[in-house]
Formats: C-alpha cells, sequence, structure tokens
C-alpha cells in the first residue's frame, strides 16, 4: 500500500538512508531562520502564532477537550519571567487508552510506506513551522531563540528524519511473501508459500523532557509511528507547548491521510500529579522513550516490563586536558561548551581534569592555576558584552538549577576554591529572566565524593590529578560508575590518544578529540553522530541507530503447501 504523502517524500527519504549510511554531514531542514529560506513574513508569523498561544485554552481536536472543565491543566512559566497562561486538555487515561486502541488498528495495517509518508508529511509542517516552535520551546525551556531556532526546529526534524529512515529502511527488507523449496532426492520437492507482515508492538509512550523537548522527544516520537505504533506523548509540566504543538500538527495530517487522528495522542499534568508513572504500566503501553533523571528512568526500566524502555538519563560529561599546541583554542572551546544554554544539556562537560604539575603548550610549561586562569579568562572575553552572553547563555530554565549553583558554590568557599563565580545578568530585553554565569570550582582528585555526581547546569569542577594517567582513570570509572555522553581530551601525545580512544570505546562514550575551532562537545549532529551508545549508565539506547527501531515491531508469518 502506498500513498500520495510517500512519493511526495519519497527522494527525501531516500537521500536520509543514504545519509544514514554513509554519515556524512546533511540536514533536511535549513537551520538558518532566514527570509530566503522560510519566506518574507516566516519570522512575524510564527511569532504571532506563539503570542495567540497565551492567556487562553489550547486549541486541539482531542478527546477530553470538549469536556475540559476542570482545574486548569498548566503552569508553564517562562525562564524569561513571565506565566505563559495556557490551558491543556486534561484526558483521564480511561478516555485516552480506548481512542489510542481503537486508532491504531487501522493505522497498523497500513504498511511501512504509509507510516513513512505520513511521517515525512508531519515534518514538513512541523518545518513550516519552525518560528513559532522556536518562540515555544524559547519561553519553556530557557534556550535563546537562535538556540531554541535549530535545536527545537530543523535539528529536531533532522533526528525525527533520521528515525523514519532507518525504521523504513529495516522494514523494506523484510519480503511480503516467499516461495520455499526444499529437495527431496527422488521425490518432489517439498514447496510452501510463505507470508510476512510487520506487526507494531501497540502504543508508543514518548515522556518528555523540560530542556529539549523537540529535540529528545522526536526521535522516539517518529521511531514509534514509522513503524506503525500509536503513539501517546506526555510533555514535561514545565515545557508542554512545544510537543503540545507538534501532537497538534501530527494529529492534522493523520486525518488528511485517511486515518483517525487518535493515532497520536496528547497527556498532559501539573507538577507533582503521578500521572507519568501511571501511563507507564498501563498494559497498552508497550514502548516507552524517556529523557529525564537517572531516579526516574531506572524505576521505568525496573518496573515498566510490559514495554520496550529506550531511556537517556543523568551522566557525569568530562574533559582531560593533557597538553595543547592551541591554548586560546582549547580554552575559547571550553568556555564556550560551559557557557551554551548555562550548562542545561545533556552533553555539557562537568568534570575538566588538569595534572596538578600543570601541561606543556607553545606558550611554555603551564602550572594547574594557570590553565585553569586561561579558562577563566576566556569565559570572562565569551560573556563579557551582556547582549552576546545572553544569546548564549539563554536562561535557567527552573529553580533546582540555581540551587545546585549556591550548593556548589558553598562548596568551592569551603573545601576547594571558587575560581570563576557565577553572577547574574540582567536581560536586555526581559527584565525578569533568570539569566547566570558559569561556576567554576577547583577540587582535588581526592573529592571524588563530589565530583561523581551530576551537576546539572552552569557548574564545572576543575580537577588537579596526580598525571593523565591518573585523569585517564578517574573519567573511565565516572563512565562505567555513573554514565556519560560525551568525553573530551586534549593531547599532542600519540600515546595518550590512543589509550583515550580506547578507554571511550570500553566504556562506550563519545569521544572528541583536541576541539579547538567552531565544533563543540556538548553538538551532536543527526545522521552522523549516535548521541548515547546505550553502553553505560548514561542511557540504555542510541539515538539513532537501527536497534533504536528494532524492537518497535515484530514480524508475523503464515506458511502453506503449494
Amino acid at each position: 500500500m502506498s500513498h500520495p504523502f510517500f512519493k511526495k517524500h519519497y527522494a527525501l527519504l531516500e537521500r536520509a538512508v543514504e545519509t544514514a549510511k554513509e554519515r556524512g554531514y546533511w540536514s533536511a531542514y535549513p537551520e538558518m531562520p532566514s527570509p530566503k529560506v522560510y519566506g518574507e513574513g516566516a519570522a512575524e508569523r510564527g511569532k504571532a502564532a506563539f503570542d495567540a498561544c497565551l492567556n487562553r485554552p489550547f486549541e486541539i481536536d482531542h478527546p477530553g477537550a470538549e469536556t475540559y472543565h476542570g482545574p486548569r491543566c498548566g503552569q508553564e512559566t517562562s525562564p524569561y519571567g513571565f506565566a505563559l497562561k495556557i490551558d491543556y486538555p486534561k484526558p483521564s487515561p480511561e478516555e485516552i487508552f480506548p481512542a489510542l486502541e481503537a486508532a491504531r488498528k487501522e493505522w497498523s495495517k497500513a504498511g511501512p510506506d504509509v507510516w513513512a509518508g505520513v511521517c515525512l508529511e508531519i515534518l514538513a509542517r512541523l518545518n513550516e513551522r519552525s518560528f513559532e516552535i522556536a518562540h515555544a520551546v524559547m519561553h519553556t525551556t530557557g534556550q535563546a531563540f537562535m538556540m531554541a531556532f535549530q535545536a527545537g526546529g530543523p535539528h529536531a526534524q533532522d533526528r525525527g528524519l533520521e528515525a523514519v529512515a532507518y525504521a523504513w529502511d529495516l522494514l523494506r527488507d523484510i519480503p511480503r511473501k516467499a516461495r520455499w523449496e526444499k529437495p527431496q532426492g527422488k521425490h518432489e520437492p517439498l514447496v510452501m508459500e510463505k507470508r510476512y507482515r510487520v506487526v507494531p508492538r501497540g502504543v508508543g509512550l514518548v515522556i518528555g523532557c523540560c530542556t529539549f523537548p523537540t529535540w529528545n522527544g522526536y526521535p522516539g516520537l517518529f521511531a514509534s509511528l514509522a513503524t506503525g505504533n500509536a503513539v501517546l506523548v506526555k510533555p514535561h509540566p514545565g515545557a508542554i507547548l512545544p510537543l503540545a504543538i507538534s501532537v497538534k500538527v501530527a494529529r492534522e495530517v493523520i486525518r488528511e491521510a485517511g486515518f483517525d487522528p487518535n493515532v497520536v495522542m496528547l497527556a498532559t499534568h501539573d507538577p507533582g500529579e503521578r500521572l507519568p508513572s501511571q501511563l507507564a504500566l498501563r498494559p497498552e503501553v508497550k514502548l516507552i522513550d524517556f529523557t529525564g533523571s537517572s531516579v526516574n528512568g531506572e524505576w521505568l526500566e525496573r518496573n515498566a516490563i510490559q514495554a520496550r524502555v529506550f531511556t537517556e538519563k543523568a551522566g557525569v560529561n568530562q574533559i582531560l586536558v593533557d597538553g595543547t599546541d592551541n591554548l586560546k583554542g582549547m580554552a575559547a572551546n571550553i568556555a564556550f561548551s560551559l557557557s551554551l544554554y548555562t550548562g542545561q544539556m545533556c552533553t555539557a562537560p562537568q568534570n575538566i581534569y588538569i595534572p596538578e604539575n600543570g601541561i606543556d603548550t607553545p606558550e611554555g610549561h603551564l602550572s594547574f592555576d594557570e590553565v585553569a586562569a586561561a579558562i577563566g579568562q576566556a569565559l570572562e572575553k565569551l560573556l563579557g558584552p551582556v547582549e552576546r552572553a545572553v544569546e548564549i547563555l539563554g536562561a535557567v530554565q527552573n529553580y533546582g538549577v540555581l540551587e545546585r549553583i549556591g550548593a556548589a558554590r558553598e562548596i568551592g568557599k569551603s573545601e576547594g576554591r571558587v575560581i570563576v563565580d557565577s553572577v547574574a545578568l540582567t536581560h536586555p530585553a526581559y527584565p525578569g529572566a533568570r539569566v547566570h554565569t558559569p561556576l567554576l570550582v577547583r577540587l582535588d582528585a581526592g573529592q571524588e565524593e563530589i565530583y561523581s555526581k551530576e551537576w546539572f547546569g552552569p557548574i564545572a569542577f576543575l580537577v588537579a590529578t596526580k598525571d593523565t594517567a591518573h585523569s585517564l582513570e578517574i573519567a573511565g570509572r565516572m563512565v562505567c560508575r555513573h554514565g556519560a555522553l560525551t568525553l573530551s581530551l586534549y593531547s599532542t601525545d600519540d600515546t595518550v590518544i590512543e589509550r583515550a580512544v580506547e578507554r571511550a570505546e570500553e566504556t562506550g562514550v563519545a569521544l572528541s578529540i583536541n576541539l579547538t575551532s567552531s565544533v563543540y562537545v556538548n553538538q551532536s549532529a543527526a545522521f552522523s553522530d549516535y548521541h548515547g551508545t546505550g553502553a553505560n549508565p548514561a542511557a540504555n539506547a542510541a539515538l539513532t541507530d537501527a536497534a533504536f527501531v528494532a524492537g518497535r515491531f515484530t514480524v508475523a508469518q503464515h506458511r502453506y503447501h503449494v
């Protein structure tokens, strides 16, 4: 079974499949918010669409929306200093799951080409609304506008497309039928015809996060849709709007394609409510995609035993400094990595290991304190003009981050040394915004009880180690015990680099070596970088590879003699 949407987007799909295999650079959706790309007036229309969402009920044709008269669901507050005041429908599980089950029956039989075509049309329409989604991401997560546009829009769409490409490529290799002949010597061969059908697992549950709701949410959403499953999207209560818009768009496309729009549904709740755990344990839920804390992720892995669970959890990302042939480039790269979105990225570095006796550089041998000072000076230079600083830092998503800054500062004062203090900045356009610069604290290697846990936010520990071998030993242990998505190394010694590569492979963490230009350890590119490995406690899956989609369907067969 084919569909006009599949024919419309077939060339794009083939290109995505090809690029995913080559792992080179390609982006299907332009990342620059230029009128030359998105059309004159697109930015203004997107901002107007976002503004139209504020201070009113969210309009969506959804079971429960028309009868909802209960307490307001929706307490989103922009990290830039104002309440969104959006009411969302709050259907009960008793309303949600019968609708999902009824809708998925026809959808599950549509086949890979239809599933892919509909997904690609959804992505195309999401791309058209990238400006609206950018403002929604900005004012729920705290990302600065440019980052919200890129990461929340085109980059997230690329990740969704990547999942669709992997799913379709796997499914098209499954034959619909086969003729089976077994020779019987002098007798007639045994002849059978065998037929095969892809059978989706059932209902997928996407549990969104508050910092990257679309970038982390789209892979699971589209991997499940592209393998024929129905999907229930449960946003984080602090960042509902970006995924609510996405669900609304998906439902519109699915209806136009001739299917029940309840193939994709939205489940919302206020902070403190137990809805996520209630949904996760429903027998209808066969797939769960989760991004969030280790506590919640591990609970899902242990308890949602009826489902395939894909998790991205907390980790301790690290930088090893052994030496450099470009001190200025190294310091600037580290400073930007620590500052980007105020360190509120699952890939942002936290621990920076520097030998206590210093490192060799073109400027000569530098002590630990001199290396730390170089990083501190790079931070000050980067964040000097406040107008530039706020576009890099964005805003702090929630008060828990501010509490961690305060706790780390106290540790720095009592047990280590504050190298660079975190300071609050006044945003020129949003005086109420929570804008804070990174905090750098010196620790000794023996203070592992402090730096061995994740301090999510603009907090970095510069750890004095005996030597690079000691740094590498600590880093490997941290990855194995606590997980990590990224590891970075600065060295001019090929032997050190080889050892770091081996250790990264052993512990299952992505390694970046000598980044001194405009590529940062925080960044993960669709179609090229595997985000996560599933080989350490930070994540049990990778975004995106064949394994990420293969478990979302089974193959049923029947056979008979010919």
